[in-house]
């Protein structure tokens, strides 16, 4: 093993477990790489990943690094399967939970309800103790009460606590004595303090997080322990990195304290990926599409940069308000529609496609599971785009009948044959995701024609260049290992930790030395926590962001505060930065006074990150690759002749041009007439679309 490292990266989704793994020759730094896929296995998620690293024939003994990516939290949450939980807040404020925000979305249905609190009122208690904005004391907490309450909470079957008092976000003194004396009362009880997620305000927002964290913990908990034990038992010497919905890892052991961070870790490695892989390809902007199973996910990258926000809700939707979780997660869009999403006519006779998902069981009609429901994987089978004799990667035989059978249904409600039933089944699937796109692109100031589509997961590359070509985007990017990628970004993402503190300060002379003091201070914690993980203080990067706002408004724009320190000479220059980010996002600027709202400091040091290494054109043409024709319907541009190529034989360098059809087994990449293409020497595939 001394002249190779072997790296392994697992990501647990809702229908596969995925797993990448590079074996690089340290003497030439050749990589070999291996994907495999296997399914999920809820409720015991680990055994999924052990699968999936003995099909893979690795050996868990000769694993350098190994990251991992979960849906365990948000299949919790969603679910509704977490633990009972108990709430302790300040004295006045356990309603605020029940409270919640004004922004009802169906604003003129009169039944409307709020979503229903994770922590019933009875189990909401209170203490006495008060802090002011600015984190100065005016009451002295009282914790006489406390025994009490854990006393009735032992009772009621609770398992976990939660601790949110009123502006602990400017001083958690509170938070912390009550979270220890807890700890000393019920040592074999599941606890987390606010402050331990996040340091900014918005009463209900942070206390909804610390409920919700708590609600998963023990079960989190329990998963990751019976992982690391799997791995322990199978080999494995070292220490697992997971990831985190910020596009970073973090340590097992960091996690399992506040498993809430990885709550949208899987599309976060995606994305990350994405970033990582468009500054190798020298392509820093990017539109960043996920097509999966249930839903398809996108997200915009400018300059290299993930953009990575505060302000995340779950089940939000136009009927609810859903839930807030206030901890650093990748922006992104999410819409029901992948390749298990149902078609389905309305009582006006108009086709839809998705949110409802056929799943994994019964699946597509494709799958012969039992699945009735013509889905966009039947539709794309059926116009040829999917190959019937190779489906999925040749591990399932396509069941033609069903297929038929589900489309031509939706056909007799349109009244049309199955084929302008399929046809109409894609083209609403991709008018569903270019509109994503606008959200992301268009929506934030964002002009899609000066970025590069790069598109992964299971149905990105069969829906990429139709939705490139609605937006004007002039080249798409499928990676290679498209369908694993999320697994692939895991090993380019850094240990990394977001720190975000709410303090206001307005933009004028004498406010740089405050604003330096808080950077430090956060600075400063942030090193310690990585020293007390035994990571090296010349390994550790910050990287600096403030919020702004102009006076008296609501929300914030976040702005890069580049390095150095913060001085009164320096404050002109970050105002006009705010003045620009601000202008591009919502078209105006105002004559008005800025100021601070908090900072978010970013902190993080390499960990085992994958350096890849690129090949040089073979020379070989692309004929070598090339199985034979067929057949497909490209919907707008009509039935065409494509050459079918083998994608496990392409090679660097070389070319060829559509109407074509890419197959590898786990991937299908639809490439429309007059597209010209090329593969790049990391083996990725660049479409490069007609004027």
């Amino acid at each position: 093993m001394a002249n190779k490292t072997i790296r392994v990266a697992t990501d647990v989704g809702g229908t596969f477990t995925d797993l990448v793994c590079f074996e690089t020759d340290l003497s030439t730094g050749k990589a070999t790489i291996k994907t495999a896929k296997s399914d999920t296995t809820p409720p015991n998620f680990e055994q999924g990943v052990l699968n999936v690293i003995a099909k893979s024939g690795v050996s868990p003994s000769e694993i350098d690094f190994l990251a991992h990516g979960t849906t365990v939290v948000i299949n919790a949450l969603t679910e509704r399967n977490g633990v009972k939980v108990g709430l302790i807040t300040t004295e006045g404020f356990r309603d605020t939970l029940e409270i919640a925000r004004g922004n009802r979305p169906d604003f003129f249905n009169l039944d409307y309800r709020k979503p229903t609190p994770f922590v019933e009122r009875y189990l909401r208690r209170e203490l006495p103790g008060r802090m002011t904005y600015k984190g100065e004391e005016v009451t002295q907490l009282d914790l006489s009460g406390l025994p009490a309450i854990l006393d009735d909470f032992r009772k009621d079957g609770v398992e976990a606590i939660a601790i949110s008092f009123l502006h602990s976000y400017a001083n958690p003194a509170h938070e912390r004595a009550t979270l220890e004396e807890v700890k000393r009362l019920w040592p074999e009880g599941s606890v987390v303090a606010s402050h331990q997620i996040t340091r900014e305000w918005r009463e209900y927002e942070r206390t909804n997080t610390a409920v919700l964290s708590a609600y998963v913990q023990p079960a989190a908990e329990r998963y990751l322990k019976r992982l690391n034990e799997g791995l322990k038992n199978e080999g494995f010497r070292g220490n697992p990195y997971i990831m985190q919905s910020n596009c970073g890892v973090d340590s097992l052991e960091a996690v399992s304290q506040i498993p809430i961070t990885m709550v949208e870790s899987g599309p976060a490695s995606g994305f990350w990926g994405a970033a990582e892989l468009g500054k190798l390809i020298g392509e820093p902007d990017v539109l960043a599409l996920d097509i999966g199973g249930t839903t398809a996910k996108c997200s915009l990258i400018e300059d290299g940069q993930v953009k990575i926000m505060t302000d995340y809700w779950i089940e939000r939707d136009r009927t609810s308000a859903g839930y807030p979780i206030m901890v650093p997660v990748v922006d992104l869009v999410e819409i029901g529609n992948g390749g298990g999403s149902i078609a389905w006519v309305d009582e006006f006779n108009k086709l839809h496609v998705g949110p409802q998902s056929a799943g994994a069981k019964p699946g597509p009609a494709a799958y012969g599971r039992g699945g009735t429901n013509a889905t966009t994987t039947d539709a794309n089978l059926w116009l040829g785009r999917i190959n019937r004799d190779y489906f999925c990667g040749g591990e399932v035989v396509a069941d033609m009948q069903a297929t038929q059978k589900a489309i031509e249904a939706v056909g007799e409600k349109l009244g049309v044959n199955a084929d302008e039933a399929a046809r109409g089944i894609i083209r609403i699937a991709n008018n569903n995701m270019v509109n994503a796109l606008k959200l992301v692109s268009l929506n934030r100031g964002h002009d899609p024609r000066d970025f590069t589509l790069v598109a992964f997961g299971g149905g990105g590359a069969m829906h990429a260049v139709a939705l490139a070509a609605e937006l004007g985007v002039k080249k798409v990017v499928v990676p290679a290992g498209a369908s694993v990628f999320s697994a692939w970004g895991m090993m380019m993402s850094d240990l990394r930790r977001d720190y975000f503190v709410t303090r206001l300060a307005d933009l004028k002379e004498g406010a740089a030395a405050g604003i330096e003091a808080l950077f430090a201070e956060t600075e400063t914690l942030a090193r310690s926590q990585f020293a007390a993980e035994n990571i090296e203080a010349g390994k550790v990067k910050m990287l600096r962001y403030g919020k702004f706002r102009y006076q008296n408004q609501e929300h914030t724009t976040e702005v890069l505060i580049e390095d150095g320190a913060v001085t009164d000479a320096r404050l002109a220059g970050i105002e006009a930065a705010f003045h620009e980010t601000y202008e591009r996002e919502y078209t105006y600027r105002l004559d008005a006074p800025v100021e601070m709202v908090g900072i978010h400091l970013v902190a993080s040091a390499e960990v085992g990150k994958l350096k890849m290494a690129k090949s040089e054109p073979t020379g070989n043409d692309a004929s070598l690759a090339k199985k034979g024709e067929r057949d497909v319907d490209y919907a707008l541009e009509g039935i065409h002749k494509a050459s079918i190529y083998d994608g496990t034989r392409l090679e660097p360098g070389m070319t060829f041009a559509g109407p074509a059809i890419v197959e590898d087994p786990g991937t299908t990449v639809v490439i429309h007439p007059g597209n010209r293409v090329e593969i790049d020497g990391y083996g990725n595939i660049h479409i490069h679309l007609a004027a």
